[in-house]
């Protein structure tokens, strides 16, 4: 099986853009991104962009691509991504895709169902219901008319629930059956590896400490900007962990400290979420993130599928 490119995942703040800035210092790579928050442009600090200098080493691909007011979504990233990997094929690089969100993951290496587009209308009135009685009772709801559906998505998840609730509406089967429709089918093979933090109390101490940071550089500032612009709160720029708690906070709903504390607790909530992806996982390099040689580790794998030679990658013979 050809080895179509590098597939790098991990929970927030467990160092992945790190690992893919030392790896661009020896290896001719292309950096794709694989975040849903990313894509927006004017979200740069809580977001935790690449910085210019890291950019620099290792420019990534995928990044501010949208405005706050534009939805992005799986299958429009499956397709960016593929045409990012040609591009990187024809110019001798190796293509790293690195990021959390799992779905994009999933949509690049599964394929997608064909799902309903959204309904604003909808949404608007399960968004209306769940802020009357909370996520966890719509989670229950969908529980009754779709246990599969509901088994894969967290209570907590709303952007998930809304939309199998809306899927269920508007087309009166469970999500669940959409996605048992979808393609399994991979075209290709990906060298994969997950970035797992072992010591879990100092990982969320690095959460909180990497909000506070992100506070200091000017945050809140970055957040009134994206509050001026008076967007429909169903847009997923403004659902992104720490951006939803400070909107709410400008939005006058509780103090600044408040917000903060919410924010640092949806980013957690955030990881968990991406751990429980991963351990679902097959046919993936488990990478303590804690261990100071995985970077060595990640660069030999890349060897055995790449030469890699005066700057240029091609794939090794035996492995096309």
């Amino acid at each position: 099986m050809r080895i179509e490119a590098v597939l790098l995942k991990g929970p927030t703040c467990v160092g992945k853009t790190r690992l893919v800035v030392d790896l661009a210092k020896r290896l001719p790579l292309r950096v794709i991104s694989v975040d849903s928050a990313c894509v927006y442009r004017g979200l740069d600090i809580g977001t935790a962009k690449p910085g210019p200098e890291e950019r620099r080493i290792a420019p990534h691909f995928l990044v501010d691509l949208c405005s706050p007011d534009e939805r992005y979504s799986a299958a429009r990233f499956a397709q960016d991504a593929r045409r990012e990997i040609a591009q990187a094929r024809e110019l001798g690089q190796v293509p790293v895709l690195a990021g959390g969100t799992m779905l994009y993951f999933r949509a690049l290496e599964q394929g997608l169902a064909e799902l309903p587009g959204a309904d604003a209308a909808l949404r608007r009135a399960i968004q209306e219901r769940a802020g009357r009685e909370g996520w966890p009772a719509l989670h229950e709801q969908l529980k009754q008319l779709d246990p599969a559906g509901a088994a894969r998505i967290s209570p907590n998840d709303g952007a998930r629930i809304e939309r199998a609730l809306e899927v269920l509406r508007l087309t009166g089967r469970p999500i669940s059956e959409f996605w048992l429709d979808a393609s399994g089918t991979v075209p290709h093979g990906y060298l994969k590896f997950a970035l797992i933090p072992e010591d879990r109390s100092a990982w969320r101490r690095r959460i909180e400490e990497r909000f506070d940071d992100m506070m200091k550089r000017g945050w809140l500032d970055e957040a009134r900007a994206l509050h001026a612009l008076k967007l429909d709160p169903g847009l997923p720029a403004t659902r992104i962990a720490g951006y939803r708690q400070l909107l709410e906070h400008l939005d006058g709903h509780f103090s600044l400290e408040e917000a903060r504390v919410r924010g640092i607790r949806a980013t957690k909530a955030l990881g968990r979420r991406q751990l429980t992806w991963l351990r679902a996982e097959r046919d993936i390099v488990r990478l303590v993130a804690e261990n100071p040689r995985f970077a060595t580790q990640v660069e030999n794998e890349i060897h055995s599928h790449w030469h890699i030679g005066e700057g240029l990658a091609t794939p090794r013979k035996d492995c096309k």
